[in-house]
């Protein structure tokens, strides 16, 4: 039986599209759903939701990349600027679209940086690398 191997920066940055995608485009397409009684729309249980997965997800898939390729804390501190951004968002709606996009960028920058500092070639190994 093979293992499954999951690249956590790609899951990762389909989560921040996924979010991204959710919340510019949800509202769009579903604003006739208060209508039949459903509203997922700025539903605090589902916003914090969402961004608990995507914390989730990015912790793990950074804290890897850093602790056994690349020790580089650039991905750590632009993804915990893209989160704290979006708990800001929650908290200040007002600003909502100016504190998403950049929070997104900070996000996927993160996980981008991260795959390309774990696919660098002549990566350096510290002592506490296992491979």
């Amino acid at each position: 039986m093979s293992s499954l191997k999951i690249n956590w920066d790609a899951l990762g940055i389909t989560a921040s599209l996924a979010c991204a995608i959710h919340c510019a485009l949800l509202p769009l397409f579903l604003t006739s759903l208060p209508l039949f009684g459903i509203n997922i729309i700025h539903n605090q249980v589902f916003e914090y939701g969402m961004i608990l997965l995507s914390f989730i997800v990015g912790t793990y898939s950074l804290y890897h990349g850093w602790k056994k390729h690349h020790h580089n804390k650039i991905p750590i501190l632009a993804f915990t600027a893209g989160m704290l951004l979006l708990f800001a968002k929650q908290k200040w709606h007002s600003y909502e679209i100016w504190l998403l996009i950049p929070a997104v960028i900070f996000i996927v920058g993160a996980h981008l940086y991260n795959y390309r500092f774990c696919r660098v070639h002549n990566h350096a190994h510290d002592t506490d690398c296992d491979h």
